[in-house]
């Protein structure tokens, strides 16, 4: 599963993250998950974090602590190297196409989660709607973050029935606020 995360969203949760926050930001990669049918392993191995990393991979993440924080918790668990791990996650980031409304948002703007799916859909030919799934926060207010569900080639899958119920569930609202970048 990749996770990718609505910046304006997090930043008005956590503006103390000058890292992410002080650059203006839209949908950016909060990490790529190994699935199970119903849940997720984490934390599989010991296997420290290399700082060189980063470097090597220096748009891939808004903030040096997901580096450390996606392989401990999720890439220890892929059965990747740390390098094909974090290649792996800027491939698929990069296979996904950001529709316009999207990219720079000068205003806020609100849409359903059937709305969002087709814009992404649209964008991502290869991408079925029933593989894209919105989470929202603040009662299901604000756009929080999009999960892409992928089987173990990348190419689009289904997502479990607890991640599309625990989405229904985070957006629970008839529509829900997508907020500008600033």
């Amino acid at each position: 599963m990749l996770a990718l995360s609505w910046s304006p969203t997090y930043c008005e949760e956590q503006p103390k993250d000058r890292e992410q926050c002080g650059k203006k930001l839209g949908l950016v990669l909060h990490g790529l998950w190994p699935q199970y049918n119903i849940g997720y392993p984490s934390f599989c191995t010991k296997e420290a974090y290399a700082p060189s990393q980063a470097q090597a991979f220096p748009e891939l993440y808004p903030s040096e602590f997901l580096f450390e924080h996606e392989w401990e918790k999720h890439g220890t668990c892929s059965g990747l190297t740390q390098t094909g791990y974090f290649q792996l996650s800027q491939a698929l980031k990069s296979k996904v196409a950001i529709p316009l409304s999207y990219q720079r948002p000068q205003k806020p703007f609100r849409t359903t989660a059937e709305g969002l799916k087709s814009a992404f859909a649209e964008a991502n030919p290869w991408l079925k709607e029933q593989a894209i799934v919105p989470f929202c926060s603040g009662g299901g207010r604000f756009f929080k973050e999009m999960f892409v569900c992928l089987d173990k080639s990348g190419a689009t899958a289904s997502c479990g029935a607890d991640v599309v119920k625990s989405a229904a569930k985070s957006c629970g609202q008839k529509d829900f606020l997508v907020r500008n970048i600033k």
